[in-house]
């Protein structure tokens, strides 16, 4: 059985520590740190505890990662949808798409590993927030737009450890 991830964090700082097992890992949070009543746009990182989903991953950039989760690979057409008042609002869309949304496949190396974190999925509320996962953390270690953000090698370990099973739990530190 694989382990739950804890994240700890504060409101208004971008900064928090992932544990995983024995594993305790600096991780990025949003631009506005985590917050209780998160809402599309806001920035922040939301409290409390979520499934993990499913990884995505660039088969390009890198061999297929060792989880337990359940994984698919990353094409040009995918995107996430993060327009509130459209039917796909947060769900995997291909591309090209008209509503707002993101785009999966990124030249920066962020989104090589996503894993899709269940919040705002069962049932979908629009404007709640979308597009909430666990990434990996950009170089200089700056906020997301709502995500939880690792290391590329300490993304690799966790996954090692996670399973459809697993949580991730964000909480205030």
């Amino acid at each position: 059985m694989g382990v739950d991830l804890i994240v700890e964090g504060y409101a208004n700082n971008i900064h928090g520590v992932i544990r995983c097992g024995k594993l305790v890992l600096p991780c990025s949070l949003g631009r506005t740190g985590i917050s209780s009543t998160k809402h599309e746009g806001d920035g922040a990182t939301p409290i409390g505890a979520f499934p993990l989903r499913r990884l995505l991953y660039r088969a390009d950039r890198l061999a297929q990662p060792v989880t337990k989760l359940p994984l698919s690979v990353i094409a040009r057409d995918d995107g996430w949808c993060d327009d509130a008042k459209d039917p796909a609002y947060n769900e995997q869309i291909k591309l090209p798409y008209g509503p707002s949304h993101e785009e999966l496949w990124r030249e920066d190396q962020l989104y090589d590993l996503i894993v899709i974190i269940g919040y705002n999925d069962q049932p979908v509320v629009a404007g709640a927030g979308s597009a909430i996962f666990l990434h990996i953390r950009s170089p200089d270690g700056g906020p997301t737009a709502g995500c939880v953000a690792v290391a590329r090698e300490h993304l690799l370990d966790v996954l090692k450890q996670v399973d459809a099973g697993s949580k991730i739990i964000i909480k205030t530190a």
